[in-house]
């Protein structure tokens, strides 16, 4: 089993709302709301692999050494295992809209997700983006999202 090494990028604006787009039949989590983010390339760093793919998906451009890293978030359920990193930008050029990987975009608070996210979403901001952790972890057999440090 080969580990996935992903990058999401967490876009929040001056309200404190965070970017999210409608994942197309195309990505993983089709239909349901997502950050901006998937694999990394070979040869590609990690926050250029974030920006790209906030282009691709929600159709803005970052500045990959203006992004701040929120932290590592490691999964090993259903057979599938890696390593997300998140990053965040305050800043970006264009107006964020639908792409052919998302089909619609839309600004939400935090704490107020759709009900619709991916699954992982909600814990994973909590713990990094309003709590500061550096580490997560979703595994199977144990309940919930480990933080370190814990909350």
């Amino acid at each position: 089993m080969i580990p996935h090494l992903i990058a999401w990028l967490v876009l929040q604006d001056h309200e404190g709302r965070v970017l999210l787009g409608r994942r197309t039949g195309a990505a993983y989590g089709a239909g349901l709301w997502g950050l901006p983010g998937g694999h990394v390339e070979r040869g590609e760093g990690l926050a250029e692999a974030a920006a790209r793919e906030a282009e691709e998906e929600v159709g803005v451009r970052v500045n990959p050494a203006e992004l701040r890293f929120l932290g590592v978030s490691r999964y090993d359920l259903a057979g599938v295992t890696g390593t997300a990193f998140l990053f965040l930008a305050g800043r970006w050029d264009g107006t964020p809209q639908p792409t052919p990987e998302a089909s619609e975009v839309a600004w939400f608070l935090p704490a107020a997700l759709p009900s619709d996210v991916l699954p992982w979403l909600p814990g994973v901001l909590e713990a990094h983006l309003l709590h500061g952790a550096r580490l997560s972890e979703q595994l199977e057999g144990i309940d919930g999202l480990r933080v370190f440090p814990p909350r």
